[in-house]
């Protein structure tokens, strides 16, 4: 990362119930694009002396004209309570093991189809690294009992 780039925090928090430190991020780069993710959590990694993985940013977005952007970021007490508190989606963008939906279902042993639909649905919607595995038979299955045939 070029020394162009400066990273403020304010706003920070100690939250003690979920383990984590909370702050907004503003992430200065005149004359630059925007600033990757991951050089922004090396960054944050050192100012705030702890380790990369445990530390997760999101929602950036670059003010109107470049050189200024603005997220949220969180940095867990460990990675267990990051996993523990972390949505699906982000724990996948940072490379943690995501289940599909049949895992789920074998899991939780319902029988009911719409459980079965809203679960298939849920882990449809998870962007990221994950990808969901879907078998042609089961498709059928699903679509022909929902709409009633």
């Amino acid at each position: 990362m070029n020394d162009t780039v400066t990273i403020r925090t304010r706003k920070f928090m100690t939250n003690r119930l979920l383990q984590r430190k909370q702050m907004v991020i503003d992430v200065l780069h005149p004359g630059k694009a925007t600033v990757p993710k991951t050089e922004i959590r090396e960054k944050l990694a050192k100012m705030y002396k702890t380790t990369p993985d445990v530390i997760f940013v999101f929602g950036f977005r670059t003010h109107f004209g470049g050189g200024k952007t603005t997220g949220f970021g969180m940095i867990y007490d460990s990675l267990d309570y990051a996993k523990k508190n972390e949505p699906k989606h982000r724990l996948a963008r940072h490379g943690f093991k995501c289940w599909s939906w049949q895992e789920e279902m074998k899991c939780l042993a319902v029988s009911q189809q719409w459980i079965l639909t809203e679960i298939k649905l849920s882990w449809q919607k998870i962007y990221g690294d994950c990808t969901v595995v879907l078998h042609s038979g089961q498709i059928n299955s699903v679509k022909t009992q929902m709409m009633g045939s």
